[in-house]
């Protein structure tokens, strides 16, 4: 009897051992982790914001040859994809979200309502294999829609009179085209104002659109690979 109650004892000694070094553990990580907490961030003094240029100069002569092509019609740049395209709710919008909704279209040509006619992408000749993918992923998405889309390498812009043959397929039936011609096209030093000039040093150039390619969530990763 003695021996095991002296069995029981040893046991409940064990576990209070274990209790208590379980409970120190505990505090211990708790307090590291309220010390290694980080502070909150102050929106302005931590991320100093700095304007930069929405276009390159590539993207800023596609978008005079654009305007001086179509002079009636409406011309943005940069446009995110989900600004007009609209999907059905029965999947999760996050998701496609995710996928291409966030992708920013370089060129749109829009009619007298703001209704996109035509989209017209400005590539590089060293865009990356994965950029490329993005890029064609989105112009299925476009296409599906049915916008036309145009694609121009920045190294090598059509002519001016070859911008409107190019883009006639876009026009309806009850929106002609302009036929007053198209307006005088500045020359690229006329373009090239003081301020662009400046942007040759650097600092004021656009965000390169694969900045945030690291940040890309899961769901496009895995549908890329697809």
């Amino acid at each position: 009897m003695d021996l095991l109650d002296a069995s029981a004892v040893a046991m409940l000694a064990g576990c209070a051992v274990l209790l208590l070094t379980g409970l120190w553990t505990w505090r211990r990580s708790r307090g590291n982790a309220s010390f290694s907490a980080p502070m909150a961030l102050d929106t302005l003094r931590d991320w100093p914001p700095q304007a930069v240029r929405i276009l390159t100069l590539p993207e800023r002569r596609a978008y005079e040859l654009l305007r001086r092509a179509f002079p009636r019609r409406l011309i943005l740049a940069q446009v995110p994809l989900a600004r007009f395209i609209s999907v059905p709710p029965q999947q999760s919008y996050r998701d496609w979200l995710s996928r291409v909704g966030r992708q920013q279209v370089d060129l749109v040509m829009c009619d007298s309502s703001s209704r996109v006619i035509a989209a017209v992408e400005i590539r590089s000749p060293m865009a990356s294999a994965r950029s490329i993918e993005r890029h064609d992923r989105m112009a299925e998405v476009l296409t599906a829609a049915g916008i036309p889309v145009t694609i121009w390498r920045e190294d090598a812009l059509p002519a001016p009179a070859q911008v409107r043959e190019m883009l006639r397929r876009s026009a309806s039936a009850d929106d002609e085209l302009d036929d007053r011609g198209p307006l005088p096209l500045p020359e690229i030093h006329e373009l090239l104002a003081e301020g662009d000039m400046q942007s040759f040093q650097g600092g004021n150039d656009p965000v390169a659109s694969t900045f945030f390619a690291g940040l890309d969530d899961p769901v496009e990763r895995s549908a890329s690979n697809a």
